[in-house]
Parts: C-alpha cells; structure tokens; sequence
C-alpha cells in the first residue's frame, strides 16, 4: 500500500478519486490535521431544540401512563437522534481533516455510550460525543474521562444514577411511599466503577481486584443527574450541586446518596465528597497499565490487528512522558515508521465501509436514511452491544453474512451513483454511456496485475454493476 493510501485510508476515512495521485506529502499532512483545536460539530436545530424539557416530558408520561403522549414523545426523540446521527455521518463524509474525524470516532467509541439501553441514552448520545469526547480528543486523557463520567448519557448508561451509598444520609432515612424517589434508592450498583478500570482506562489484565470495583462504587456514589425534574431526589438545600429538577440536563452532585468515610482503590487512599471521585479518574488515567492498554488498543486499530509490539512499546512511551496527551500520542502515532509498513493493513469494520463508499463517490451529505443502512450492516451508530464497544477485528467483521450484506447495499448504492451523475452536465450522455468511473481504482490501493482498472473501463458491463463490484471487491474491503 502506497503512503498516499495509508494516509487516506489507513489513518483517514477512504480516498476520494484522484486523491492519492494529488497527495505529495501524507505524513505532514496527517499531522497538519492534529493542529489548531479538536473538530466540533454544530448542533443540529432539532437537537438544540429541548432535549431537557422532551426529557421530563417523557418521564411524566411514563408516570401518567400516558401511552399516546408516550408513544408522540418518542416519536420527536427518534427524529432528533436521527438528525445527530446524519449530521455525524455527514461530518465524516464531507470533512478535511479525516484522521481528526477518525480519532473522535476512536474515542467516542472507546468511552461509549449505547442508545439502544434506553430512551435518556438514545436522546442523549450525541450531545454525549459532541460535548464529552469531541472537546478533548487533542487534550490529556484525564480530561476526557471526567467528561465522560459526569455526562447524565454514561451516568444514565452506566447506572450511576441508581447507586446508592449503603451508609449514606439517603440510605438511613426512612422510605415512605412509591415512585422515583423511593425506586431511586437501590443500593450500591458497580456497573459504571467496573467498566471505568476494566474497558476505560486499567484493561482486563490491569491489576485490580474486586474490592478496588467496590470501593471505586462507592466513591461515585452521589454522582447523577440534574434537570430532570420529578425523578431527581428531593435533598436539602445546599446539599446539590446541580441545577435541580429544571433548566439543562446536567451532572450533580447528590451529597445524601454519597457514601461516607475513606476508600481505598489500588492501594490509594481517597475521602469523601465529589472531589474523591474526580482525583481517582485522574489516578487511573495516568495509572502505567492505562498507558500500556491503550497504546495497544491504538496501535491495533490504526495498523494491524497484531501491532509490533514496539510500536506498542514507542506509544507508551509518550503517552507516560506527557500525562496522556493525546494530540501528542497521535502525532507519535503518524511519526512511526511501521505505521506506514505496506504489510499492515485492516479489515474495514462496516461504518468504515460505509463513509468510505460515500466519500468515493465524492457525496456532500449523509442521507436521514443512511443510519439505518448502518443498521442493516449491524454497525448502528452510538448503538454497540455492551460497553466494550464496537470491535475492529477482521474475525468480527469478515463472515459471509456480512460481505453479502455489503454486496447488496454496493449495488443499491451504485445505483444511486448512477442515478445522481445522470443530472448533470449533459443528460443524453450519460445516458447512452454512463459517467467515466475509471478513477474509482485510485482510492484503494491495487496490486500489481489487478483487474479492477480494466472492469471499470469496461462499457460492455452496466456502469452500476461496475460500480458495485468495485465497492464489494476483495481491494475496497481493506484500509
């Protein structure tokens, strides 16, 4: 593989026609992407339009037993998220700086949060990206962390907004009646401490044991959700940190759910209070098996799914020497040599496929209907199956069913393709002889031999067919 198409395709999001020839300098200009501030993406007008007041909409509804109000609600919450989502799919398709969009997607998806677990997930998924990843993904890993672990999408996800200290005020008071307030207090829940030490930041093998899971659970209890309305807990005031049950959905700090006295977490020794918790996020991210586990997750993602151990070995060291930067480990990433080794190379996971295809056919925009081809590919947006998030291995991609699947959305694609050149220029021409695709072979790289140069300048085959078969073939699969 060429370094043009490394860059672009490797690093990037897939080439478009006639880049790679046009691409003087991949190196600098991978790096050129990682200056100047982390790519943001504009809120879309039905994003920005209330999620809090749809949000304690929602929940009163529930509450009522309001099934026609329920069922319109989520109705206006599906239109929204499917706004994020072609806004994002969009971003991909459309942006310059295709590594910056890479390594968002990487971290978004590193710390994900799934919509499929519910509806205050699904509604809040994107703004999670958008406001918890994106912001930081050039700053220290730290950062990103906290960020994810106060946004109310991974509190709600996660379950931290129903963990309860077994000692605390909330705890001891007396439980009188039904509903939110009463089901809110459901003991100490460790779903969120667990996957913080063994997908976010320590890995499996990372050297804790489940008294750290237990003690990392109980300092975030306390750790929810503001702006809610009804369901929050009624507590003193002063006692909230948050904006309380109006205004934006928001982090809180719920002083009566906290559990009280000293814990301790891989040997550390912590308090009490909110400041407990955002001490033991910056320990674990700086913790040395943080670095070792996520330079290997880099490593495997961007060049191979078995990385050279010293690639491994040269991430770590940057990531340790600054703190976990992470605009500083990328551009360790684009400097090693063996990033850019042509017997690398990775199966393209099916989003990867899918912003390929599109930015090869040089598309200005995600179509509202494109998530749901994500669906059909088993690789929905801000959907993964667990929090270990989605996998990039060729073994979890690769299967027949899934190949199949891409074939056929290639040929609904190239028709579409077709369908689109035929608007412009001169409209009798393509009709009788379709537009010139021979520039499709530029945006993979070809061995020697390849026949794919002599299928697309065959006029004897449908130019959708030839089409197609480029995007389903053994070259396009690949990055």
């Amino acid at each position: 593989m060429s370094p043009p198409h490394v860059a672009l395709n490797r690093f990037g999001l897939g080439a478009r026609p006639g880049e790679a020839e046009r691409l003087d300098d991949p190196r600098g200009w991978l790096l050129r992407q990682l200056e100047g501030p982390p790519p943001t993406l504009t809120p879309t007008p039905e994003a920005d339009a209330g999620d809090s007041d749809l949000f304690r909409s929602l929940f009163a509804g529930l509450r009522s037993q309001d099934q026609e109000r329920v069922a319109e609600l989520r109705r206006v919450a599906r239109q929204r998220r499917q706004a994020e989502m072609s806004a994002v799919l969009t971003t991909r398709v459309t942006t310059e700086r295709p590594f910056a969009e890479r390594w968002v997607a990487f971290w978004s998806n590193h710390l994900c949060v799934s919509s499929a677990d519910g509806f205050q997930t699904a509604l809040l998924a994107g703004a999670y990206e958008r406001d918890a990843i994106r912001p930081h993904v050039f700053g220290r890993f730290e950062e990103m962390v906290l960020a994810s672990a106060r946004h109310p999408a991974m509190l709600y996800y996660l379950d931290n907004v129903r963990s309860t200290g077994p000692n605390s005020a909330a705890a001891r008071r007396p439980r009188r009646g039904k509903g939110p307030v009463a089901g809110a207090l459901r003991g100490l829940n460790e779903n969120y401490a667990r996957e913080l030490l063994e997908l976010h930041t320590l890995g499996v093998d990372g050297g804790y044991t489940q008294d750290d899971v237990e003690q990392l659970a109980r300092i975030f209890t306390g750790w929810g959700v503001s702006g809610v309305g009804p369901e929050r807990l009624r507590v003193r005031a002063g006692s909230d940190t948050g904006a309380g049950g109006s205004g934006e959905i928001g982090f809180r700090f719920a002083a009566p759910l906290h559990e009280p006295g000293r814990k301790r977490v891989l040997g550390r020794t912590y308090g009490e209070g909110e400041d407990a918790g955002v001490a033991v996020v910056r320990d674990l991210a700086r913790h040395p098996s943080t670095a070792r586990f996520l330079a290997g997750k880099i490593a495997t993602h961007f060049m191979d799914d078995a990385p050279p151990p010293a690639a491994i070995d040269a991430l770590e060291r940057t990531w340790l020497d600054t703190d976990g930067d992470l605009r500083e480990v990328a551009r360790t990433l684009v400097r090693l040599d063996a990033a850019w080794a042509p017997g690398h190379r990775k199966f393209r996971t099916p989003q990867d496929w899918f912003v390929a295809v599109l930015r090869a056919v040089d598309a200005r925009e995600a179509a509202g209907t494109f998530p749901q081809v994500l669906q059909q590919l088993r690789h929905p947006l801000w959907a993964p199956p667990s929090p270990k998030g989605f996998g990039d291995l060729r073994r979890e991609w690769a299967d027949s069913d899934a190949l199949m699947n891409r074939a056929e959305l290639a040929r609904t694609l190239a028709r579409r393709a077709t369908r689109a050149g035929r608007t412009q220029g001169d409209p009798a021409a393509p009709r009788r002889r379709g537009p010139d695709i021979r520039p499709l072979a530029t945006v993979v790289a070809l061995e020697p031999g390849d026949p794919l140069p002599e299928m697309l300048a065959d006029e004897s085959i449908p130019v959708d067919e030839r089409i197609a078969l480029a995007f389903a073939g053994p070259a396009f699969q690949w990055r």
